[in-house]
């Protein structure tokens, strides 16, 4: 009999945990769960390991593991460990017991857990693109020196890493690769009137027409900082310049991203819009299993449009490839500033348009430094912050 997978979820209650453990619950001879970590969502963790049955369950904070102790216990579950805080996500990582961890962890706070796992060796599901903006050739340089394996997760890597040769080594001139197609659905905002962009709420920000994600990555959606992230996530991961990585809006999201070779060639992966087709391709690389999402019909969908990207609605993609271009710690300053932008209009604190302008002046206050190590990679992260917030408190 073949032994189960072993899993570690960081970020478990997440859109994308939670979608990990509905392919993970369609095949239980294939797949056991070792770890589920959650912030500060107890109860609904506690509804996980209940199912589930982890050895280990790990959230943020000393309270939120006293409330998860007490649900456990009301659920007779007392042989699931509980653990709280960032060494914790770090640990069950890399813990032996472990063999493949699904990096789901949104933002910058998911970048250490993702660094252990890869300096481990483990089987990484990349989820968390921030972890490779902010830490590229660090990160890179840890899959390759441990042996372990990198499978990207966003539907758009995902679907690029599909398209490329199987034997594809990151060196992309000796595979007749012309350039990498990034689609995009344009987000709720893309034939709105740009004049009026000032008055967007959190709430009409949030609401994706295609996809079903957490806000911060629906706000970062509608501003196109997403794709922005995504464009220096493929840079690293398919080790392609900037040059050669091209946005399309694909207002449909049915094409999930392209490649374009030297002969003519445009290679596309399609799919229904559903993030268990990417979860299910990373979980069992190199076959195919079924992931709960039912095949793609293209009578229904009968046509697919293309847009170029218009920079002044969309100046965050602008940012992000400025930021590509001049390297060193400059990706991890717009990742950080847009966190703290992101989450201030979704307070209310500042207006849709004041997100890209809170950015843009924090990249030019922040020199950007070489990052060699994950200390001065959170470091740089810090500063970023800092000047950020006192922007916005000024």
């Amino acid at each position: 009999m073949q032994k189960k997978q072993q899993l570690c979820i960081l970020g478990a209650t997440g859109s994308i945990g939670v979608s990990t453990l509905d392919v993970v619950a369609r095949h239980p001879d294939r797949y056991g769960v070792f770890a589920l970590t959650a912030h500060t969502q107890v109860k609904n963790l506690a509804e996980q390991c209940e199912q589930f049955l982890p050895q280990i369950a790990v959230v943020g904070t000393a309270q939120a593991a006293d409330e998860l102790s007490i649900l456990l216990k009301e659920k007779h579950l007392h042989q699931i460990q509980i653990l709280f805080g960032p060494e914790a996500l770090c640990a069950v990582a890399s813990a032996n017991e472990c063999d493949s961890v699904m990096a789901a962890i949104v933002g910058a706070a998911g970048l250490p857990a993702s660094l252990a796992a890869a300096k481990a060796g483990k089987k990484v599901l990349l989820a968390n693109k921030e972890a490779l903006v902010m830490s590229g050739q660090l990160f890179i340089d840890a899959i390759k020196d441990s042996g372990a394996a990198l499978l990207p997760i966003d539907s758009e890597h995902n679907a690029i890493f599909q398209c490329l040769p199987g034997n594809y080594n990151r060196q992309p001139g000796q595979h007749g690769i012309h350039k990498i197609l990034l689609t995009a659905s344009g987000g709720p905002f893309l034939h709105r009137d740009v004049n009026t962009l000032d008055d967007v709420t959190p709430e009409q920000a949030v609401a994706h027409p295609n996809w079903v994600m957490g806000r911060k990555i629906s706000v970062d959606s509608a501003t196109m900082m997403n794709k922005g992230l995504e464009v220096i996530e493929a840079h690293w991961l398919f080790a392609t310049p900037a040059e050669q990585i091209e946005v399309v809006i694909h207002p449909q999201s049915v094409i999930h991203s392209m490649v374009s070779y030297t002969d003519g060639s445009v290679l596309a992966q399609m799919g229904n819009p559903d993030m268990r087709i990417p979860i299910a391709y990373g979980m069992a690389y190199p076959e195919r299993m079924d992931s709960g999402v039912a095949p793609l019909d293209l009578l229904k969908v009968a046509s697919l449009n293309f847009i170029k990207p218009d920079f002044q609605r969309f100046p965050c993609l602008q940012l992000a490839y400025d930021a590509l271009k001049e390297g060193k710690s400059a990706a991890t300053i717009l990742n950080a500033s847009n966190e703290v932008a992101v989450q201030a209009f979704l307070d209310k604190r500042i207006g849709f348009r004041m997100i890209n302008q809170v950015i843009e002046q924090t990249l030019s206050k922040v020199a950007a430094t070489e990052a060699l190590d994950l200390e001065s990679i959170l470091a740089c992260d810090a500063e970023a912050r800092r000047v950020a917030e006192a922007m916005l408190s000024s």
